[in-house]
């Protein structure tokens, strides 16, 4: 199929574009300048050269293609996870996301693609027991900060499934570890570890769900094939509490177990926001994905090294 990729250079959009041409689809990869499009050539694709700001440009630039299908991924994140860095980042994150992306759906059409999916967000269920699934509303209390971004997926997903003549697929990523993401061990998170400012607040029961950035990429290119329409959730098999996953993940940088904070003390340093992960976010299952597109996720890469690791201490004290 000939795929036409916005956000072709983001974290996700560098393993997307590597899947899809080892599929053998025909990918067109929009970018804003002409050294970038030079960079895309090379790696064995087309480009676009357009502004999503630009309703006409993109315009031009999707009909020009001709693409059966379109992948949305267009976000704005910080290199930083900080309070204050995804504050800063905010305003043109959800630019990029409500205004670029009304431009590129429009365009998509206005030339009469097929199928178009879009990135989205597993984390921000409703707070309750047992594991999310597609049909659980998003997060409207606790944190401001949530509910705003909840409110804006939400217009996303709303626009996207309900543009008539498209096959339109929402895709909900849980968070992502890998190369070039927060978690990975040179990445914003892992050095926050290493240096104690990322503690355990309260219980810990804050229930994450992961996804290996590659298993992101593998996911779409699948749902891009043969998913139906309408939201899946993206993630790995294990939702995991942040006392679980955190003094695994600290073991696995060679760090200093995490600190553990308390609700309050964590509300004055980080806000809501960091009382929502911490203590109150639910984890999502990802059955409709496993059942409808084969989807078949590797296991959270610091647990695996972790079981390894104690395995073969267990042969040495048996020798």
């Amino acid at each position: 199929m000939k795929i036409f990729v916005a956000g072709a250079t983001g974290a996700i959009g560098r393993p997307l574009i590597a899947q899809l041409l080892a599929n053998g689809h025909n990918v067109v990869a929009l970018t804003r300048s002409s050294e970038k499009a030079e960079t895309l050539a090379q790696q064995g694709m087309e480009s676009a050269i357009a502004d999503v700001f630009d309703p006409d440009s993109i315009k031009a630039a999707i009909t020009q293609a001709q693409p059966e299908v379109v992948i949305e991924q267009l976000t704005a994140y910080p290199k930083t996870y900080t309070r204050e860095s995804m504050r800063a980042a905010a305003a043109f994150n959800t630019r990029i996301r409500l205004e670029g992306g009304a431009n590129v759906l429009a365009a998509a059409q206005a030339a009469g693609v097929r199928r178009y999916l879009r990135q989205s967000i597993a984390f921000w269920a409703v707070p309750g027991s047992g594991l999310a699934d597609e049909e659980t509303p998003l997060a409207f209390d606790g944190s401001p900060a949530v509910a705003a971004d909840a409110r804006v997926v939400i217009e996303l997903e709303r626009r996207l499934l309900e543009a008539p003549d498209l096959e339109g697929i929402i895709l909900r990523y849980g968070f992502f570890y890998g190369s070039g993401t927060w978690f990975a061990p040179d990445g914003d998170v892992a050095n926050q570890v290493r240096q104690q400012q990322f503690p355990i607040v309260g219980n810990g029961e804050g229930v994450w769900s992961w996804l290996h950035i590659e298993d992101a990429a593998i996911a779409t290119v699948s749902a891009a094939e043969r998913g139906n329409p309408g939201i899946y959730l993206i993630a790995d098999n294990q939702p995991l509490k942040v006392r679980e996953w955190l003094p695994v993940y600290a073991r696995w940088l060679n760090a200093a177990p995490p600190p553990q904070v308390s609700v309050e003390d964590a509300l004055q340093s980080g806000g809501a926001d960091a009382i929502y992960y911490g203590t109150q976010m639910r984890g999502v299952s990802n059955a409709k994905a496993r059942r409808e597109l084969n989807f078949q996720p590797r296991s959270l890469e610091w647990l695996v090294k972790s079981a390894a690791h104690a395995n073969e201490s267990r042969k040495e004290d048996k020798r």
